[in-house]
């Protein structure tokens, strides 16, 4: 049961950083945006994800959950010393739900709507960066815990690993990765007049991610990240590299023929290759602990606890995905799949 555990925190970690990340990036797109054409923009976010953006957090909750009851090393690690940044996340998820709706519903319309755009806007950049930073502190092997170092500074524990190169540098790639699915999302949303400026914003995106993560590999060797240098041993992880690059090229193709469904299905491929390659050079080690790899296994609950989670996530899944199946139905989130011809 506890490979079924592993499975579902997968499949939940990858969907937020789809549908949670293209939320994240109609935000990003808003901000980057310029006046002109803002608020339309803006028209399109609340059109799009205003039935929805509370559905794509589920995932998120759904791997908190799972951390804390099945592999309780992990959540230490997350919750102890990294707890600056996961506030600053969870601020920046409250600041922009807040901001979205009250920029929509709020009942005075006065200058407290420029307040709520421009905290939808910068809150959805900051919380897939800190997002990005967090996971860079996992893996970058700079966290040390009390444990090894009692007598460590304030700074080197709590503020050194979320903050150095490495660690931003990942937050910036994967705020790229969000406007750009974001860009990808929006392209068979909108009317033929809209579809070339987020096509535009798509490979503007794609850009940003190529030399971000060109960044994160540098960092990664010049610090020697044993977490991204192992996949450059690994021929399973170098293969889904190679493979995420060479999608490249028919994505920005089909990009240009506003090939709608062909575009999605390529972001989700090259997204799930992106996140598989590290996954397949280091799991189960799969975080970084004074200097040395720990297992995701390490700790794990009872079997008691794993068989109890295991089947009410099956249950649970059985109950809720044909519920987001049918919200995502009722919006017309998947009416383009309906009417663009592949």
């Amino acid at each position: 049961m506890s490979w079924i555990v592993l499975a579902f925190l997968g499949v939940a970690t990858f969907l937020y950083a789809i549908l949670g990340g293209a939320d994240y990036g109609v935000g990003v797109l808003e901000l980057l945006s310029g006046k002109a054409s803002r608020e339309k923009t803006k028209a399109h976010a609340y059109r799009v994800i205003g039935p929805v953006w509370e559905a794509n957090h589920v995932w998120l909750i759904i791997v908190a959950v799972i951390l804390w009851v099945a592999f309780p090393v992990y959540f230490n690690a997350v919750m102890i010393y990294l707890h600056f940044p996961i506030t600053l996340i969870l601020l920046g998820i409250i600041g922009r739900g807040v901001a979205f709706v009250f920029r929509h519903y709020d009942a005075v319309k006065d200058g407290s709507q420029q307040f709520y755009d421009r905290l939808f806007r910068w809150s959805s950049i900051w919380t897939p960066f800190f997002l990005g930073a967090t996971f860079g502190a996992l893996v970058s092997g700079e966290m040390i815990t009390l444990d090894s170092q009692p007598d460590a500074t304030f700074y080197a524990m709590y503020i050194a690993p979320w903050t150095s190169v490495f660690s931003l540098a990942t937050g910036a790639f994967f705020t790229g990765l969000c406007g750009f699915n974001a860009a990808v999302f929006l392209i068979g949303e909108t009317s033929d007049d809209q579809q070339l400026r987020y096509r535009i914003k798509a490979r503007s995106f794609n850009l940003i991610i190529v030399f971000s993560g060109l960044v994160v590999l540098v960092v990664s060797l010049l610090n020697e990240v044993t977490f991204i240098l192992n996949m450059l041993t690994s021929p399973a992880s170098l293969a889904a590299i190679f493979l995420a690059t060479l999608l490249l090229y028919p994505l920005w193709q089909q990009l240009g023929k506003g090939h709608q469904v062909r575009v999605r299905f390529m972001v989700v491929i090259q997204m799930f290759l992106i996140m598989t390659a590290p996954v397949l050079a280091n799991f189960p080690e799969l975080v970084t602990l004074d200097g040395e790899a720990v297992s995701i296994l390490d700790g794990i609950a009872p079997d008691a606890v794993i068989q109890t989670l295991g089947w009410a996530l099956l249950v649970g899944s059985v109950l809720i995905l044909p519920g987001l199946y049918h919200l995502l139905k009722s919006f017309g989130m998947i009416k383009s799949l309906e009417k663009d011809a592949l």
